[in-house]
């Protein structure tokens, strides 16, 4: 199937759910969607068993769509540019310690933490994984997924000071996570010396060097902002910025989503749209990346919903899945205890912090596009599977509770 004809069905079918989603369900964009997206699959696979002429044009789709690629390499930075265009740039400032810590410390005791645990764990039901790719696992799934939880915490009503903790580690982890996957991937395969200097050099070009090519790209781009006044050029520029920086920051071996975040935090600022855009320019600006960002999210939460029919759903997979989800929540309670107990007496944090943190820490696109990176050595099936299952609870379970959750144990305050 060519790529028109792929994104022709992808779109129709966003709008035929998303339209269902309005007019009937009434959920959060994001969860809707992925829900409705299940529901169809399931019907198709009960219509297959009769007739098989759907299901198997729909298995067509998927294979032939490699969503790693198109996530992590198009579409992310479009989402993370979109969603810190409208982060607030002054909170994160102010939180900028705890969400570096969350960022850095926070993934690396988790990633050890679930691999640790489930090395043990599924040994006892009977499913033999070396110890290196439950670490593995730990890695692709500790990462808190930005896209997932900007989607859903615009709806949740959570504090300001609360909102930008757990918005600004989610944007920046999945580039420290991608480094720790990476790394033990390497090891996992075999690969030459993966020394501490060597990680050190990783972690440098890409986190580094990443968001300092962001920053460098949003004052270029505030620059010649600022030097005209014409707001669909200047609409171009800023979609030029996200798609030009991505492919040099991948041509240079950086993180090119944190590059984004860095990019569209500084064209976001408050006194850059003060200074370099006009009131029009601004609304245009705001309007399309809104745009963008809800576009892009249907699509992903609809592919999401369709990767089931890849899925091999043996019965001790599930189980593991199922095990999986209360021991990736512990870790990660676990991993943010001590830093918030630290913070917590410089900043004032609002009233459980750790536990709606814990709950608001989604899981999406990113941990099956990393999952789906492994190879069958790695045992791919299982973790595919476990992961699809963490990710599933995570939107839906945790992404319908989080709001309520937040009303009910945090003092509302801005």
């Amino acid at each position: 199937m060519d790529y028109y004809s792929i994104a022709t069905v992808l779109i129709v079918l966003s709008a035929v759910f998303g339209y269902i989603n309005v007019r009937f369900l009434k959920l959060p964009i994001t969860i809707g969607l992925m829900v409705i997206t299940i529901l169809f699959t399931i019907v198709i696979v009960a219509i297959g068993q009769f007739d098989d002429t759907l299901l198997v044009r729909e298995k067509e789709l998927i294979t032939s769509i490699d969503f790693k690629t198109v996530l992590l390499d198009i579409m992310l930075s479009f989402l993370l540019f979109a969603g810190a265009l409208h982060t607030n740039f002054e909170q994160l400032k102010i939180q900028r310690w705890p969400v570096l810590v969350f960022a850095t410390l926070g993934v690396l005791v988790s990633t050890f933490l679930v691999g640790i645990v489930m090395y043990y764990v599924l040994q006892v039901i009977g499913l033999e994984v070396d110890f290196i790719y439950c670490m593995l696992f730990g890695a692709l799934i500790s990462p808190t997924d930005p896209i997932a939880v900007l989607g859903i915490l615009k709806q949740a009503g959570a504090p300001k000071k609360l909102e930008t903790k757990i918005v600004g580690e989610s944007l920046f982890n999945d580039g420290v996570g991608v480094v720790v996957f990476l790394t033990i991937y390497a090891i996992a395969r075999g690969g030459g010396d993966i020394s501490l200097s060597h990680v050190a050099e990783m972690f440098a070009v890409e986190v580094l060097g990443g968001i300092a090519l962001g920053l460098l790209l949003g004052w270029i781009t505030y620059r010649l902002m600022k030097s005209i006044d014409d707001y669909y050029v200047e609409v171009i520029i800023t979609i030029a910025a996200v798609m030009g920086g991505t492919l040099l920051a991948q041509k240079l071996h950086m993180s090119a989503p944190l590059a984004m975040v860095a990019c569209g935090l500084v064209v976001g600022n408050d006194t850059i749209r003060d200074t370099a855009m006009s009131e029009i320019t601004e609304t245009y600006v705001d309007k399309f990346w809104e745009l963008v960002d809800v576009l892009l999210n249907t699509l992903l939460f609809v592919l999401i919903g369709m990767e089931i029919l890849v899925l091999t759903f043996k019965g001790q997979y599930v189980f593991a899945g199922l095990i999986a989800i209360p021991i990736v929540l512990l870790c990660r309670y676990s991993s943010l205890w001590l830093p918030i107990k630290f913070f917590a007496k410089k900043l004032d944090f609002v009233p459980n912090t750790n536990l709606i943190m814990t709950w608001g820490g989604l899981r999406g696109g990113i941990s099956i596009a990393l999952a789906l990176s492994l190879t069958d050595a790695m045992h791919k099936e299982l973790f595919l599977v476990i992961t699809y299952i963490i990710v599933a609870f995570s939107i839906i379970g945790q992404g319908l509770t989080v709001g309520p959750l937040i009303k009910k144990l945090a003092q509302k305050e801005d």
